[in-house]
């Protein structure tokens, strides 16, 4: 059963939270980091980020931008901009998109769940991100960006979550990037509190929607602190990392297009002729064309799209990984037919988040810079959550989770 517990947030004061709040460090470069954050000294970038208090082209990883996090985060709790709450609390976490809200409980989340797969993840990781966040969360005692978990649909937490949302919120502010809506209750009733730890209790896993690679840092620091102590009684603050959980049905994911930049040594009239085998298609003509259900794909070539629709017999709807038109794709066609093996590797193929919409595939594609573009219809979350309790690995770039966690709303301390 997943275990969580409230814990004692450091936050911004309400008048500096547009101020302190940022996107998470991994969707942002550095330039772009140190562009967002001129003339604020306040932005949560000088502690995700600080490699933008170095000269540029000081690389992220150096060991003096860790030790800068540190001191940032130090320097922000003296200066005010960051206060510890005097309870252990559970915070709700709105976020509204194109007119829809999702609601997110943020929970401290234990790291043996992780390590026992109660929390589950469809991803892989890679050790060297591992451990970039590892020394990120060692320097600073504490975990600075949360995590995204989902969790099946539940009638109490829903009712808990609407009831907080009909009231004032602490936070409530239009993010200048997106403009998207983010807003923040905080839960201090100790019923309440009680409640939301039991309604968790009663669920086997958790789902990991995004940040695999710190989850997977939490669980492995917090280890390394549990052995390091003699007194480790499993219920300090390190056996715990932060996660904002929201209901399954809730979350919107978004499609996770692809660009290639050949048709390997194939005419285009040769790649056309050859997709006939496993796919029915089908020309559109100049208007962007997006795919309208599972199994269908469009493709952008030479200022044509077209609707590509697998056969049957290509796929097998028993196979959880089988079935997913990530899947589908990468075997059928950049697999056999142009020759692309590995997608983490390759540099003929790049990826296209959905919020760009199907009109950055098409201005990639009229540019010369790709020869063709292929637009996939999203995963769903019940799929995603069909992967992970059959214990299997989502195909790379097969989910692009829309809006982003906003950073700096709320930090865990691990001590």
């Amino acid at each position: 059963m997943a275990i969580v517990k409230p814990f004692k947030g450091v936050r911004p004061p309400k008048e500096f939270v547009e101020q302190v709040e940022s996107r998470p460090y991994d969707v942002l470069n550095s330039e772009e980091a140190r562009e967002e954050a001129k003339g604020n000294e306040k932005s949560l970038y000088h502690i995700i980020k600080p490699e933008i208090d170095f000269p540029e082209g000081t690389s992220e990883y150096d060991p003096r931008v860790y030790e800068k996090a540190a001191e940032n985060f130090k320097m922000f709790q003296d200066k005010g901009w960051l206060v510890q709450d005097d309870k252990e609390q559970y915070y709700i976490y709105a976020q509204t998109m194109n007119g829809k809200t999702q609601y997110g409980i943020v929970v401290g989340a234990a790291c043996q769940d992780y390590v026992d797969g109660v929390i589950k993840k469809h991803e892989l990781t890679r050790r060297d991100k591992e451990e970039d966040r590892m020394k990120h969360v060692r320097v600073n005692d504490a975990n600075i960006e949360p995590v995204f978990f989902a969790y099946p649909d539940n009638a109490v937490l829903k009712e808990i979550t609407s009831r907080y949302a009909a009231t004032t919120p602490e936070y409530d502010f239009i993010a200048p990037i997106d403009g998207f809506r983010h807003q923040l209750w905080v839960v201090s009733d100790d019923k309440d509190i009680k409640t939301i730890t039991e309604e968790f209790a009663k669920m086997p896993s958790l789902y990991i929607a995004d940040g695999h690679h710190r989850s997977a840092a939490a669980g492995l620091v917090g280890g390394e602190k549990a052995k390091a102590n003699p007194n480790h009684t499993g219920k300090e603050e390190y056996n715990y990392f932060m996660a904002v959980c929201f209901q399954a049905s809730e979350l919107t994911i978004l499609d996770y297009n692809r660009v290639v930049k050949d048709l390997n040594g194939m005419t285009p009239a040769q790649f056309l002729e050859a997709l006939n085998k496993n796919f029915i298609v089908e020309k559109k003509g100049a208007t962007i064309y997006k795919p309208a259900a599972l199994h269908e794909f469009s493709l952008y070539l030479e200022g044509e799209w077209y609707s590509l629709t697998a056969k049957e017999g290509t796929y097998d709807n028993n196979d959880p990984i089988g079935v997913l038109d990530v899947d589908i794709s990468s075997r059928l066609i950049l697999d056999e037919l142009l020759d692309i093996k590995d997608l983490r590797s390759s540099d003929r193929i790049d990826f296209v988040g959905g919020l760009r919409g199907l009109e950055e595939l098409k201005k990639r594609v009229d540019s010369g810079e790709m020869k063709m573009a292929l637009a996939l219809y999203p995963v769903s979350m019940q799929q995603i959550m069909d992967i992970a309790d059959s214990g299997k690995i989502m195909p790379p770039k097969a989910t692009w989770f829309e809006p982003k966690l906003r950073s700096g709303l709320i930090i865990h301390k691990l001590s």
